[in-house]
């Protein structure tokens, strides 16, 4: 009896441990339940799904096309077309759930046994080798969250794609994954990425390239067709083992992929083309246009110029360059319209994006001297004008010749196209630093240059760009033209934001002069230091440009049609081996030139030839031409106090009078009203 009552008492004991038990699993249990819809709601109590998550937290996309509609680039996030889902061929999709996501629909949002399986490998290899994210975990990441690696991220993580799963279909999120996943070089979602690395939108991928881009979500960079093309198509290989283990392939079809593996396309986007890209997005920023939202630009790139300039460049420093030590170079080439056709900013964007066209600051040189020579034209000198070529002190400084020699009496059409520097920082003590400044920012230069008396052998610093935007109303036979790169700025949804209109143009020199200046400009490159700039059967017009101890070279030049400028240099400024605006600069300029008037019809540079018979007997020595001429030394020179220092009827202009008849009145000074 007793036996027995110890027995109850222990079974009682045993059912009333169990009961506790019980009911402490029931309690943490509750807990846990209630722990976890507490975090489920803290998580995503502020998420909406009627929210448009097609465009949540996207960056801003700039796209840039040519004239003709053409997409030159991106700037921002790079967004193909929004897809749906019967637009994703279904061998697209499988290769990304065989990347990814095996068992994407079959589990909740959260895949327990790979999230098992990785977490294993892991401990073996003693670092992380694989991830354990589901593709509806990788999309409330892009969509929610930041890259951070926390353990509060990955359950903020977690409970996110528990409430995507339950407020949308399983296709609905595969298709907002593959329209927002990142794929390298700006491109998210697989049709940019389509269009960025096979030239082709994303309905048209073969199943070659569709294992290619799902290959590429662990390491865009590293493994694009466009970094590493053998890595890519290893690990495409891998993409389509997968697809065979899942059943979504067969042998034979996953055999004939490997068989024709994918390669690089030709790319929509040019990268020849992102120093003008980036100059043309400044613009549009400095418009006012709101850049919180998607656009599109029209530009003015004419892609053929485009890759001819930077080919060229690249070619020519490659080559020439390096035996003149020369690493860099820079061109611009527009319309003479103003519309900017080409931007190189260097010899290799990837290498170097700082744009040496746009953003440098670099001497011009001799490149400056028009603007001094414009104030003599405009003062009532011409090209047969009588200077001396000399020794000059101004005030203690002493510029000299490239040569070290003087010529002695020279025209000024002889000394500008020689590129005489005596007789150029004498002209601008003559005509006035101040009135040469003026000359300058009322052509259009931008930048501010410093009055000083060595200013008109160009040792104030500007960009190219405004250099050869200063340039325009010289080929436009005085008339000024904005110079431009954005045409038009719109929505995707064709909302029009901004369009270019032309400025009334101004007359800001006078016709006359505009023709002298285009004879002594022509001059140049018939005879003078400009020579290499020649095109065959078309006048040309400009000034070469060499900075002290060769640290700068630059040609800007003109035709009819177009106007370019080309700088080689250093980013260090260091000394090139002899390397002068009339060689390298003068050759690159050509052979742009050559592209750009492909298919032209020549057309004559107003005033380039005006002068040639009244002038031509200028081109000669002074000595030779006339052998009777008294020969006298002359001290150096001085600045005078007032005018010129020569009267205007010197020796040269009465022959020329005697010959020819005085030439026709004009009016002195510049066009009213624009200094």
């Amino acid at each position: 009896m007793a036996e027995r009552d110890d027995n109850e008492r222990a079974t009682g004991r045993r059912g009333g441990w169990l009961r506790i038990a019980a009911y402490g699993l029931l309690g943490t249990a509750g807990a846990g339940v209630l722990l976890f819809a507490g975090l489920y709601l803290y998580f995503t109590a502020a998420l909406d799904a009627e929210i448009d998550l097609v465009a949540l937290n996207r960056v801003p996309s700039l796209t840039f096309t040519d004239e003709a509609g053409t997409i030159i680039a991106s700037r921002g996030s790079a967004f193909g077309e929004p897809l749906t889902f019967d637009d994703i061929p279904p061998h697209l999709r499988d290769a990304f759930i065989g990347a990814e996501d095996r068992r994407f629909y079959s589990h909740f949002g959260i895949d327990l046994i790979g999230l098992t399986r990785a977490m294993w490998a892991n401990v073996s290899a003693g670092r992380f080798v694989q991830g354990g994210s589901t593709i509806t975990q990788q999309l409330a990441r892009s969509l929610f969250l930041s890259n951070e690696r926390s353990l509060t991220r990955k359950v903020e993580e977690a409970f996110i794609a528990l409430w995507l799963e339950a407020h949308f279909s399983k296709d609905e999120i595969l298709t907002l994954y593959l329209n927002r996943v990142y794929l390298g070089s700006g491109a998210n979602g697989v049709d940019a990425a389509a269009r960025r690395y096979f030239g082709l939108s994303a309905r048209e991928v073969t199943l070659a390239q569709a294992a290619m881009l799902a290959a590429m979500t662990r390491a865009p960079a590293r493994f694009a067709p466009t970094s590493d093309l053998d890595g890519a198509r290893l690990r495409a290989a891998l993409v389509l083992d997968a697809m065979i283990e899942t059943g979504r392939l067969t042998h034979g079809e996953a055999y004939a992929a490997r068989v024709i593996p994918a390669g690089a396309g030709t790319s929509t986007a040019n990268i020849g083309a992102n120093y003008f890209v980036d100059y043309a997005a400044e613009e549009v920023a400095a418009l006012g246009i709101d850049m919180n939202q998607d656009l599109i630009v029209t530009t003015t790139i004419d892609p053929a110029i485009q890759q001819a300039a930077q080919e060229t460049i690249t070619q020519t420093l490659s080559g020439k360059g390096e035996d003149k030590s020369a690493s860099q170079g820079a061109v611009v080439i527009m319309e003479t319209t103003g519309a900017i056709r080409a931007i190189v900013g260097g010899r290799d964007y990837l290498d170097s994006p700082f744009n040496r066209a746009t953003q440098a600051m670099r001497q011009p040189g001799s490149a400056f001297k028009p603007f001094v020579y414009l104030c003599a034209m405009e003062m009532g000198l011409t090209p047969s004008t009588i200077r001396w070529d000399e020794p000059v002190d101004i005030e203690g400084w002493k510029p000299a010749n490239f040569g070290g020699t003087y010529a002695g009496p020279v025209t000024l059409d002889e000394a500008f196209s020689k590129s005489i520097n005596t007789v150029a920082a004498a002209l601008g003590q003559e005509v006035g630093i101040g009135n040469v400044v003026a000359a300058a920012a009322r052509l259009g230069l931008r930048q501010p240059v410093e009055a000083n008396r060595s200013l008109p052998l160009g040792t104030s610093e500007v960009t190219l760009v405004d250099l050869a935007g200063a340039y325009l109303p010289f080929a436009n036979l005085g008339r000024s033209e904005q110079r431009h790169v954005v045409l038009a700025v719109k929505t995707p949804a064709g909302d029009e934001l901004y369009r270019y209109v032309p400025p009334v143009s101004e007359q800001v020199i006078a016709e006359r002069v505009a023709r002298e200046m285009n004879y002594l400009m022509a001059d140049v490159v018939r005879f003078g230091t400009g020579r290499r700039a020649q095109l065959s059967g078309r006048p040309v017009a400009g000034k070469t440009g060499t900075s002290q101890d060769y640290r700068d070279a630059l040609f800007v030049g003109y035709t009819a049609d177009y106007l370019g400028a080309v700088w080689i240099g250093n980013d260090d400024n260091q000394p090139m081996d002899k390397v002068v605006g009339g060689n390298l600069p003068a050759e690159i300029w050509a052979r742009i030139m050559a592209t750009a008037h492909a298919g032209r019809t020549a057309k004559p540079l107003p005033g380039a030839d005006d002068y040639y018979d009244r002038y031509q007997v200028a081109r000669e020595p002074w000595q030779e031409r006339y052998p009777n001429a008294p020969q006298t030394e002359y001290p150096p020179y001085t600045p005078p106090p007032q005018g010129r220092r020569y009267d205007e009827r010197d020796l040269g202009e009465a022959i020329l009078d005697w010959l020819f008849g005085p030439p026709p009145p004009r009016p002195y000074g510049p066009p009213p009203g624009r200094y």
